[in-house]
């Protein structure tokens, strides 16, 4: 059996990040076993169409570095992979459940719908369209033959409704949770086929998994409650022995552990719940992502895998190809993963670390570009050598090393107070003499024995004056190696700002 499984989102808005990590998982599940990992838009309600979201959502996929291998741009051996193209091959089988006896029409208008409810509710009891209150309403199971044809003669509106069986278990082996059994009265019969011709999502999932020979229906726990009424479609339409086993994995939750994560989430507590930027064309709000936040792909990868699934030790960095390696189905937990997304910067900051100056420099110099700055690429993977081990996103080398680019504009008061005192003052002009008499260039080795020499000279703990040289230099109390940094800034530039810095402060 060739292992296929398929992420089928809807194009309603944003890819939200779990359903990037329920992507991840059946890429991963694929990649192990050497199968397909199929992308299928199933965009039957056509009400909550949203422009660009179809393309948002397979721009996220290639970002995340974790592309299918059939889907609408890459076409594959069963298209379309567009539900609302598909529209014939759903009222084929519709026909053969209502032949069958699986299924009805029902022409129940929404007043009727409302009034049903109403008056269930009102008798205590469950205001649903199911075995027990079907046959008060409009449909082709209480109706007489001439009044059916009547009504479908006359177009009146009607939708198809799954016929479900009054009295028996309906048992679901899930890789997650294991057996699941759900009593049928607990079910309603959901509608399969809308007025306007179009599936709902119970047809179109089933027929389409069943067409394209998906063999794992991996997805998130909140579709768990409609398991039963696939799994009772299968043996309906005489699929039963290639039904797809199902995993439904775990729900992301707040990082307080209360509640489903959602773009209320997000605003509430601060952080991208997007993969990327997503300007919504209705209302022109921008909620942002992971990607112009700083998080580098291959961390939010690592970290997404983590949310739900572990891999049996206390290993967490992996890369794509670890974790195809690593991952199970087995592993992955019942409970729900708490979103921590101080976790996700520690991510963050671990792959930055090993980026290479020359890839970080792509940032910096985009940085510089857009600030109107410019730099050459040598000096730009110096900068980012020197700071990546102190920051967590790209953009913080610019934001916390403008210094290397521009004078500093100010000086840390209370490092002022504290370190600027005349006899380092006067120290630093020495210095800045010396390093103005020679010719050799500037390194952070030779500028080390240079400033040792002034100090030994004028018998000075070294202590006493490099605060106050990187006051001078940075402006800052803290950054990284000093004598590196000189190198970076070259000897001319080391020797101004050491004597701007001692007339501006001297002044102050």
């Amino acid at each position: 059996m060739t292992v296929r499984v398929r992420f089928a989102p809807s194009p309603t808005g944003p890819l939200h990040i779990g359903g990037v990590r329920t992507a991840l998982y059946n890429y991963l599940f694929a990649k192990q076993h050497q199968g397909a990992f199929i992308l299928r838009i199933e965009d039957t309600d056509q009400t909550r169409f949203v422009p660009g979201a179809e393309e948002y959502i397979r721009e996220a996929l290639a970002w995340c570095g974790i592309p299918p291998d059939e889907g609408v741009e890459q076409g594959g051996e069963y298209t379309p992979y567009r539900q609302s193209e598909r529209k014939d091959i759903y009222q084929q089988y519709a026909q053969q459940l209502l032949d069958g006896g699986f299924a009805y029409y029902a022409f129940d208008t929404s007043d009727e719908l409302n009034e049903m409810r109403e008056r269930l509710q009102a008798e205590g009891k469950n205001p649903q369209y199911d075995a027990a209150s079907r046959m008060t309403m409009k449909n082709s199971l209480s109706l007489s033959e001439e009044e059916i044809k009547e009504h479908i003669n006359s177009g009146v509106p009607y939708v198809i409704r799954v016929r479900t069986p009054e009295d028996e278990d309906i048992q679901l082996a899930d890789l997650v949770r294991g057996n699941v059994t759900v009593h049928s009265s607990t079910l309603d019969d959901k509608v399969l086929l809308k007025s306007d011709g179009l599936p709902t999502y119970h047809l179109a999932n089933v027929v389409d998994d069943h067409l394209m020979k998906i063999t794992h229906v991996i997805r998130g726990e909140e579709w768990l409650p409609s398991a039963p009424l696939h799994v009772l479609l299968y043996h309906y339409l005489g699929w039963e022995e290639n039904m797809p086993e199902f995993a439904h994995l775990p729900l992301l939750m707040n990082p307080d552990g209360k509640g489903k994560l959602s773009k209320r989430s997000g605003d509430r507590f601060g952080f991208p719940v997007y993969p990327f930027d997503w300007e919504n064309p209705q209302s022109d709000e921008v909620s942002p992502g992971f990607r112009e936040g700083g998080y580098l792909p291959e961390a939010t990868v690592n970290f997404l895998a983590l949310l739900g699934w572990h891999p049996g030790d206390d290993e967490e960095l992996f890369s794509l190809e670890e974790l195809v390696t690593a991952f199970s189905l087995e592993r992955v937990n019942k409970a729900g993963a708490k979103f921590d997304i101080e976790k996700a910067k520690w991510f963050n900051q671990q792959y930055l670390k090993e980026m290479s100056d020359a890839a970080l420099a792509e940032h910096l110099l985009k940085d510089l570009s857009d600030n109107g700055l410019e730099s050459n690429q040598e000096k730009a993977e110096q900068v980012c050598g020197l700071m990546k081990e102190r920051v967590t996103f790209p953009q913080e080398i610019w934001s916390t090393a403008q210094y290397f680019y521009q004078p500093p504009k100010q000086y840390d008061e209370k490092m002022v107070r504290k370190k600027w005192k005349p006899e380092a003052s006067d120290a630093l002009l020495a210095y800045a003499e010396a390093l103005e008499g020679s010719e050799e260039k500037l390194s952070a080795e030779n500028a080390k024995q240079q400033l040792q020499q002034v100090l030994e000279d004028r018998q000075i703990g070294l202590g006493k004056v490099m605060p106050a040289l990187r006051l001078a230099l940075t402006g800052q109390g803290g950054g990284p190696d000093l004598m590196s940094t000189m190198e970076v800034l070259g000897r001319q530039e080391v020797i101004s700002r050491i004597r701007q810095a001692v007339m501006s402060l001297a002044v102050n």
